[in-house]
C-alpha cells in the first residue's frame, strides 16, 4: 500500500505534528479532527491541510486551552465566517491569550525566585 506525498500515515502525522497516535484517534473522536480521508483499507491519511489543524491544536494546547474551549473553536471553525462567528472566535482567543499572559507573569515570577535562590546559594559558595 502506498500514500501520495500529499497523505500522511497516522504515524507520520503524529510525528509531524507532535501529538500521540492516541491523542489523534482522541481528536477525532470528540470532533476535533473531521474529514479525515480514509485509504481503501480504511486506515487514515492526513493531508497537508490537517496537518496545519494540527499545528493549531498543538499551539492551543500547549498554552493550556482547555479540551472544551478547543471543541468550540474548532465548532465556530466549521460554521463559516459571519461576523458572528468572527467576533466569538476572537473573544475566545482573546480570553486565552489573557489566561496566558497570566501564565507567563506566575512563570516570570518563579523564575526570579529561582534566580534569587541561585545567587544565594552561590554567596553561600563563596563564604565557605
Amino acid at each position: 500500500m502506498t500514500t501520495t506525498p500529499r497523505q500522511l500515515t497516522p504515524a507520520q502525522a503524529a510525528e509531524q505534528s507532535g501529538f500521540s497516535l492516541d491523542t489523534l484517534r482522541y481528536y477525532e473522536r470528540i470532533g476535533l479532527l473531521t474529514g479525515i480521508d480514509r485509504a481503501a483499507s480504511g486506515h487514515r491519511r492526513f493531508t497537508a491541510d490537517d496537518l496545519a489543524w494540527l499545528a493549531v491544536l498543538r499551539c492551543l494546547r500547549d498554552t493550556g486551552m482547555p479540551i472544551a474551549s478547543m471543541r468550540r473553536y474548532a465548532q465556530l471553525g466549521r460554521s463559516g465566517n459571519s461576523p458572528e462567528n468572527l467576533t466569538e472566535r476572537i473573544e475566545l482567543l482573546e480570553d486565552h491569550d489573557a489566561s496566558v499572559e497570566e501564565q507567563i507573569a506566575r512563570l516570570r515570577a518563579q523564575q526570579q525566585h529561582l534566580r534569587e535562590k541561585i545567587a544565594y546559594y552561590r554567596a553561600e559558595l563563596g563564604n565557605a
